[in-house]
């Protein structure tokens, strides 16, 4: 089957290839001509909302008007939540801890764990923490905690931070053999109690490990001012512990671009001004008025439409590279908390909802793939491509008397990657199944903030489009309410 190829290119090579989620037997162009003027509307809501943070009917969980003022974050000019004075903070406080501290541990959970953890995983990899502090360029150890209440992994982490702190001592001599470690806890509230239980639990476990090991705590919470302390503020003052905002009108789901996230860039020496102005430049595409040219508004539209007139209601968020895993985790709750609402903004029960799956290219081919192909026919799977690789070795011929082994010899790993993807996708569209790829042409900073600003735009276009507040997150309040008083039963 020959398929003419149906995308949208940035002049910075970002790629939305939407071909086989658009055209015959897919989403037509008279289903988008039919929406277009809901379209219009969602476009002038979202240009409403740049420019006064206001969003139609949104309101805080105390049902206070609330403004929505993520699309501020990618500029940096003072009196926005990112200004020059803040960023060039959040750089020093990165500086201030090369070849002075030895790990960090990063406590949060939702926004303030997910985003956090895919600038790791971008910019780290999974062996991070094993390099030595050279091939690190200083930078400390990072681990993550708080994102679960899970005894046995809170224990094996405070071992893992009393190994390194007795192999620190061995080799250090009779003089400095202090391990420095940095407890950074991300809470709004301060009460949240998944991130601020495993917090306390590490906090005594290592300052009962004194002197071999020193602890520091920078707290990440609510800093506005006239909004009253917040728990985490006000113990942060009295233990003097230094502070990085949790801005108001940010949801967690897209916190990333703020101090939330960007402290743990920092962290790791991450390419900051990079990642926003990746995300600036999607911003400024996607002011376009013209669809076609707006890949915000375009992949809501086509998502939207497959969803409403087509029964396409699952998305399947498949990158074909192991450290994008956790992009697709954090687009998990960006999709889920944003769209999956009881009630339009009248009232009326609608229960909207795409529901977002995470799969892994290749990986995921030899589990999901079977389903995506032959099961129900009810998903979009959404591909990321990585166009070219920083290392990407040759697959060597090292049996040659191996047929099919000698025939993917001389293929970049890469290719074979793509390969693998591309088969997919076609095999999927010979079957009448929606799918589409986001192509980055490198795996940087910079297209890392174009595709995560992409995707928390995309969720406010389709948020005006099914005429649901995106911005709040009601369904999570209700468990909320019967947590305390279930902890007090639980209390001995």
């Amino acid at each position: 089957m020959i398929v003419e190829r149906t995308q949208l290119v940035l002049s910075s090579g970002f790629t939305f290839d939407y071909t086989n989620l658009y055209g015959h037997g897919l989403v037509t162009q008279a289903d988008v001509t039919a929406i277009g003027e809901r379209l219009m509307a969602a476009h002038q809501a979202m240009e409403h909302m740049r420019s006064t943070g206001e969003i139609r009917g949104h309101l805080s969980k105390d049902g206070a008007p609330e403004k929505v003022l993520f699309s501020q974050l990618p500029y940096v000019q003072s009196g926005h939540l990112n200004s020059p004075a803040s960023i060039a903070r959040l750089k020093e406080f990165g500086q201030s801890l090369r070849n002075k501290v030895d790990a960090v541990v990063s406590f949060g959970i939702g926004g303030s764990y997910l985003g956090n953890k895919v600038l790791f995983d971008v910019h780290c990899g999974e062996f991070w923490n094993s390099k030595g502090a050279e091939e690190r360029q200083g930078y400390p150890r990072l681990y993550f905690s708080g994102n679960n209440i899970d005894p046995r992994r809170t224990m094996e982490l405070i071992a893992q931070i009393k190994y390194e702190a007795r192999l620190r001592a061995m080799h250090a001599g009779p003089h400095d053999g202090v391990y420095r470690v940095m407890l950074v806890v991300i809470s709004k509230s301060g009460s949240t109690l998944d991130t601020m239980s495993t917090f306390m639990a590490v906090y005594d476990a290592l300052h009962r490990e004194t002197p071999a090991i020193e602890v520091q705590v920078v707290a990440v919470t609510d800093l506005a001012v006239g909004a009253g302390e917040t728990l985490l503020h006000k113990l942060a003052a009295e233990q003097g512990w230094p502070m990085f905002s949790v801005p108001d009108g940010v949801g967690g789901r897209f916190s990333i671009f703020s101090e939330v996230g960007l402290v743990t860039a920092a962290c790791i020496g991450f390419d900051i001004d990079a990642f926003l102005a990746g995300a600036r430049a999607m911003d400024e595409a996607c002011r376009q008025e013209d669809i076609w040219r707006n890949p915000a508004m375009l992949n809501a539209a086509l998502k939207y439409l497959a969803a409403e007139k087509y029964g396409q209601d699952i998305e399947v968020f498949m990158p074909y590279a192991d450290n994008l895993k956790s992009v697709a985790e954090w687009y998990v709750q960006l999709l889920a908390e944003s769209l999956g609402k009881r009630t339009d903004r009248a009232g009326r029960e609608v229960f909207y909802g795409r529901t977002p799956i995470v799969a892994v290219g290749t990986t995921d081919m030899h589990a999901q793939t079977q389903q995506h192909q032959d099961g129900r026919k009810d998903k979009v799977v959404q591909f990321v491509k990585v166009a070219a690789w920083e290392n990407d070795p040759v697959i060597p011929d090292v049996f040659p008397s191996a047929d099919k082994l000698s025939e993917i010899s001389g293929l970049r790993l890469s290719q074979a990657l793509d390969a693998a993807r591309e088969a997919n996708a076609a095999a999927l569209r010979s079957d009448g199944r929606f799918n589409a790829t986001f192509v980055l042409p490198e795996m940087t900073a910079y297209h890392l903030g174009e595709l995560l600003y992409l995707l928390a735009l995309s969720v406010a276009y389709e948020g005006e489009l099914a005429d649901v507040d995106a911005f709040d997150q009601p369904g999570v309040e209700a468990y909320k309410r019967l947590l305390g008083p279930m902890l007090k039963q639980h209390s001995p």
